[in-house]
């Protein structure tokens, strides 16, 4: 059963981000290409529900951080 455009474009996706970064190279993973769905995963969630996740996020700098 071959894939849907969908899924091919998915896979591509994942296939590229579990190329190792330098510094996930140095830390080692497992598995590589479940990592990188992992994080396209949550990635997807934050694109898609920005204001949302935006209140969850450690990352994001709250109203007090924020500088002109």
């Amino acid at each position: 059963m071959s894939e849907t455009p969908e899924e091919q474009t998915e896979r591509e996706r994942i296939d590229r981000r579990a190329e190792l970064l330098p510094e996930e190279e140095a830390a080692g993973s497992d598995d590589p290409e479940a990592q990188a769905a992992a994080i396209l995963a949550e990635s997807d969630e934050r694109v898609a529900d920005s204001s949302g996740t935006r209140a969850e996020s450690v990352q994001t700098p709250g109203e007090d951080d924020a500088h002109d």
